[in-house]
């Protein structure tokens, strides 16, 4: 392709140059008033002008080429975390240290782009050295030059650091994405100091009244070899547990397993913490702060039925699925010992049935206002069916079954399900649901419509309504257990049918909060670091979510000091972000008022303290050394830092690149070639005006 450009192009030069000769030939080829010699150099100025002229109407491309240097980035980055403040080494110069870093960046700035961060918490640009982040995340720090730097000429890194990462996992495996040496400069000191210390606590964080539950309590102590601590649980201030635990090494670790027992409802605020020793580095890791949720029972669910079904264990299995829930299965006989009122959901799977009606017991469900979900299918008896409740009415029923298929009803706002998940439906088998007219009565919310064949029909298949405040379910038809046998032929399928049960399951047993006002924190436990958000609802009589009115919240902590505030309207509810608070326990009453009526509500939340810095006090340069060796860097002492800028340089990795740009243009778009035109046919003018030939 490119030859032919060139040869054409020759082709219409040369055209365009033997027009430009024809045309002064007629012009001059008469003319004997002019000097020979000048007659031949307006000939020549003529043929150039007309064909350039000429050659610019077939609009010829030109290529154009360009260079652009890009000079190397260095990054530094430094950690500014607790534990590089707090644990440095005998003699460690911080001041020297901070003006060695500083005239790195300078010197390095003289020949290479610097960029300098400060990470810990958070990672922020410039270099920063408060020392007061309470946690260290370097892979935050690679993500974050991974997604600025991406396709930059990026030469080196160098990270001062102390190795210990407490946040977001091993940077190590991270910096395969950036393609630069590090240099790690040790801080940190890596003797073990004397300490002793409240490693990790495990525990269940919801447990049940009157049930027991453990706490798995790791206590670690280094150079303490010979000393005894005491290891204590207070339950909201008040000693529960206690035992002594002899250190018996250097390098000493040992599980505790302690069982409590739940006594009364609520969140119970527990204080693991073990007694201090002479000398130690520091007692600020001597306790750790955890709070359980005690919640009364259970909620129960039962599933009848008069006969076994597949769909009765695939039902049983994902409703267990949460351990919040206990599930009774009645068959037959049993029918008839349930008692009601111990379940918050009653799931009537083919009840009543054309065998056993099970009348006694759907009534007693009835009275006791609980919430039902009927599953319809071949052994449903219909017509009892219709007399029981007055919802859903089956006409014309002949005992013949038809397959139909699920689809999603897209305008289902109920409860949230994964929109990728709900294309497995169109594989799903069909399920088997009684042939005739269905009619509802009242409103309701179709999670499921029914496909005959290729059809989509309005007929729901899975929906739900409701009776005087008391939530029904629906589910017209039969064979679930297919559903779930499809997703089992692919080990990459979602889990849809448990997810399907299990917010149906949720939405039906969960009691409605009537309260006009409600304020809620996003969580019950916040870390120091973590901005605290609270959340208020506000109702009108049609229980319709308003934001006219302003909303006070009163924040007190546990040394009576009061936080007053007010929240912000968003959407159609309120949000309140009271930023970081320091660590204890705080109280919130909040208030508005709608009309002549004023609402309050309360709540409670707790601010623990952050001790991730001092769970390690040894510096890891092992790590750092891994690090700039994998990579083809280079680890330094503090003191040696300064040296960081020669290396680069004899290295002679770092290098500047050069990007060249190649673009085609339209010769047309070129002015100089219009200045040159000009200037000819002007020559040409001026000799023929000074000749008397204009």
């Amino acid at each position: 392709m490119t030859n032919f450009l060139s040869i054409s192009t020759l082709l219409i030069l040369i055209g365009c140059l033997l027009l430009g000769v024809l045309y002064a030939w007629l012009l001059y080829r008469i003319n004997t008033n002019l000097d020979k010699k000048l007659k031949k150099i307006l000939f020549v100025l003529r043929v150039l002008a007309i064909a350039l002229l000429t050659f610019l109407l077939f609009a010829p491309l030109v290529k154009r080429i360009t260079y652009t240097l890009e000079k190397p980035i260095i990054v530094i980055a430094h950690d500014n975390s607790i534990s590089v403040k707090t644990i440095a080494p005998t003699g460690f110069d911080a001041n020297q240290y901070q003006s060695d870093l500083k005239k790195l960046a300078a010197k390095l700035g003289d020949k290479y782009e610097v960029k300098s961060y400060s990470f810990g918490d958070s990672v922020k640009a410039g270099l920063r050295f408060t020392g007061t982040d309470r946690v260290s995340n370097g892979t935050a720090l690679i993500h974050q030059l991974n997604d600025e730097l991406l396709n930059r000429n990026v030469g080196a890194i160098i990270l001062a650091s102390d190795g210990i990462f407490n946040r977001g996992g091993n940077p190590l495996y991270e910096l395969n994405k950036i393609k630069a040496p590090v240099y790690t400069i040790a801080l940190g000191d890596t003797i073990p100091k004397r300490d002793v210390l409240v490693a990790n606590v495990n525990y269940n964080n919801i447990v049940y009244l009157d049930n027991e539950f453990t706490l798995d309590i790791q206590v670690q102590a280094f150079e303490s070899k010979g000393e005894t601590t005491q290891l204590t649980v207070l339950e909201d201030g008040t000693k529960v547990k206690a035992r002594e635990i002899p250190i018996h090494s250097d390098s000493f670790v040992r599980d505790v397993q302690l069982k409590l027992k739940a006594n009364k409802v609520g969140i119970h605020k527990y204080t693991v913490s073990v007694s201090g020793i002479k000398n130690e580095v520091t007692s600020k890791n001597n306790s750790q702060t955890i709070f359980i949720e005690v919640i009364d029972g259970r909620q129960k669910i039962l599933i009848a039925s008069a006969v076994p079904h597949p769909d009765l264990a695939i039902l049983k299995q994902a409703i267990e699925l949460n351990k919040h829930y206990e599930v009774t299965l009645a068959l037959a006989d049993e029918l008839n010992t349930i008692d009601p009122s111990k379940f918050s959901l009653a799931i009537l799977y083919q009840l009543p049935a054309l065998g056993n009606t099970a009348t006694t017991l759907i009534n007693r469900l009835q009275q006791e206002k609980i919430s039902l979900w009927y599953i319809i299918g071949a052994q449903t008896n219909l017509q009892g069916f219709n007399q029981g409740q007055k919802q859903l009415n089956f006409t014309r029923t002949n005992g013949v079954l038809q397959e139909v298929f699920p689809f999603y009803d897209t305008s289902f706002t109920t409860f949230n399900l994964t929109l990728e998940a709900l294309k497995q439906l169109d594989g799903y088998d069909p399920l088997q649901i009684p042939f005739a007219n269905m009619e509802i009565k009242g409103s309701y919310a179709a999670v499921l419509n029914q496909r005959i064949g290729k059809v989509n029909t309005q007929s729901p298949l899975l929906f739900f309504m409701e009776d005087n405040s008391r939530k029904l379910g629906f589910l017209i038809g039969e064979g679930i257990w297919k559903w779930k046998l499809e997703e089992g032929k692919d080990e990459n399928s979602y889990p849809l049918v448990n997810e399907l049960i299990a917010k149906s399951v949720q939405y039906l047993s969960v009691k409605d909060d009537k309260r006009k006002f409600k304020v809620y924190s996003s969580k019950n436990t916040y870390e120091e670091n973590e901005n605290v958000w609270l959340n208020a609802t506000l109702y009108n009589d049609a229980f319709e979510p308003i934001n006219t009115p302003d909303v006070q919240v009163q924040l007190k902590n546990e040394a009576g000091k009061v936080y007053n505030y007010a929240f912000s309207k968003y959407g159609n509810a309120y949000q309140l972000d009271a930023g970081a608070l320091p660590q204890g326990n705080y109280t919130y009453v909040a208030s508005t008022t709608l009309g002549e009526k004023k609402y309050t509500a309360n709540g409670a939340f707790y601010v623990n303290a952050i001790i991730t810095e001092y769970q390690q006090t040894t510096a890891n340069h092992q790590l750092l050394n891994t690090m700039a060796q994998q990579t083809n860097g280079k680890m330094y002492a503090p003191k040696e830092l300064l040296a960081i800028a020669d290396d680069l340089e004899r290295s002679g990795k770092v290098k500047t690149i050069s990007y060249e740009d190649r673009k085609y243009e339209e010769m047309i778009n070129l002015k100089w070639i219009f200045g040159l035109i000009l200037i000819l046919l002007s020559v040409e003018w001026f000799f023929r005006k000074r000749n008397g030939e204009v």
